[in-house]
């Protein structure tokens, strides 16, 4: 099985920025494609970007689009978040995800997932 833990979530005042991180460890295997999910007290869990195994596709959602940038490095087990001009909307549970080789911003596509790490954007 695949563990992922998140980590870089915190309080940051709106327009600020964060990095997220999300390390992969157990049976992992670099063609996954990997993917960030966030939710928002009360709200459900929604799509925020996804990448593919190459790291030469990627999406976003259009709620982020132009202030966060997904990456990874698969020699360090590593997926990314930067995320900049950050927003009061923002703030919720960010959780990581991986599944094998099709790239998906769908998250029942995805079997693995990290626990999540909270970030906090105050206005």
């Amino acid at each position: 099985q695949v563990q992922l833990v998140e980590s870089g979530g915190g309080l940051v005042q709106a327009g600020g920025s964060l990095r997220l991180s999300c390390v992969a460890s157990g049976r992992t295997f670099t063609n996954d494609a990997m993917a960030w999910f966030r939710q928002a007290q009360g709200k459900e869990r929604e799509f925020v970007a996804t990448i593919s195994w190459s790291g030469s596709t990627k999406y976003y959602a259009d709620s982020v689009k132009g202030r966060f940038t997904i990456s990874r490095d698969n020699a360090k087990n590593t997926m990314y978040l930067q995320m900049n001009s950050l927003k009061s909307e923002d703030t919720a549970v960010y959780y990581c995800a991986a599944r094998r080789r099709i790239i998906s911003t769908v998250q029942s596509d995805y079997a693995y997932w990290g626990q999540g790490t909270q970030v906090t954007v105050s206005s």
